[in-house]
């Protein structure tokens, strides 16, 4: 199992696409692609999903966001700042989330695999035949699930602060956050910007019951089932000061996703993509390519 050293994400790039190392790609002149970030709604599934897109590369992304999470404000540093001109990328808002309201946000046993299919039906809905998954805590997992539910659609996946099950520890983690309040204002601040006080407290308790449900299924599982037939190439970062996901959960993925590559981040929590935004991209980067 490969391990970053103290230079944090910085050191994963040496790790990551030997290929592409000491490369860089030539930059287009800004008429030949763009850079706008577009904002639209499709309806998939009975919903109205909100997505943004932008970019005009051949290599097609698609950004799964966490729990309560937006495009807007779960990947701001990655639709400014990932290549334009390799990628196209695209965030989603699950139903519920973001401005994929109405209908509101509920948990029902299988809410990841609705997810799941949503997103899957989404991009199909968009005319992207093959695509690849950058996933984030809850968009981790519904990554997972969606990459073993539709091999012949993805074609390469990166997760980070994701877990296929749930322990005893998870649900007292979990039942931690479940009061607003006692979030950080810079956490609290732009979720209530976007849903307002009222809808993120109620959504956030109902997500802590839903998330807890998971503790009743054998071995606390959410998809642990699944991750055998995940076939595309995976990438499964980890920052080892994460206090939402304990490392039992990576390890556990990358023994059990065939061929995954398995990185820690010494400084990383739960948001390494966005404490880290640069070096994230970069590293990602490499791995998509």
């Amino acid at each position: 199992m490969a391990r970053s050293g103290g230079g944090g994400l910085l050191r994963l790039l040496a790790h990551l696409s030997p290929s592409a190392r000491g490369t860089r790609p030539r930059r287009a002149p800004p008429a030949l692609y763009s850079t706008a970030v577009t904002s639209a709604k499709v309806e998939v599934n009975g919903v109205h999903l909100h997505y943004q897109q932008t970019g005009d590369g051949n290599h097609v992304v698609l950004l799964l966001p966490g729990m309560l999470g937006s495009g807007q404000t779960d990947f701001g540093p990655q639709l400014k700042s990932m290549n334009k001109q390799l990628f196209t990328l695209v965030a989603w808002d699950p139903r519920g989330y973001g401005k994929s309201i109405p209908p509101d946000r509920d948990f029902p046993p299988d809410f990841f695999e609705r997810d799941a299919k949503d997103a899957i039906d989404l991009m199909q809905a968009l005319k992207f035949k093959k695509f690849s998954l950058l996933g984030w805590s809850d968009g981790g997992i519904t990554a997972l699930i969606a990459a073993a539910k539709y091999p012949d659609l993805i074609h390469k996946m990166v997760v980070w602060g994701a877990n296929s099950s749930i322990t005893e520890e998870d649900v007292n983690l979990y039942n931690g956050i479940r009061d607003i309040s006692k979030w950080s204002e810079k956490a609290r601040k732009p979720m209530e910007e976007m849903y307002g006080r009222e809808y993120l407290s109620k959504t956030c308790a109902a997500w802590v019951d839903g998330i807890c449900q998971f503790i009743y299924q054998p071995n606390g599982s959410i998809c642990q089932s699944v991750l055998p037939h995940i076939k595309c190439p995976t990438l499964i970062l980890h920052g080892e000061k994460d206090p939402l996901v304990p490392r039992a959960h990576p390890e556990y993925l990358h023994k059990h996703i065939i061929g995954s590559q398995l990185r820690f981040v010494p400084e990383g929590k739960h948001n390494l993509h966005l404490r880290f935004a640069e070096e994230f991209n970069k590293a990602v980067e490499k791995f998509l390519l």
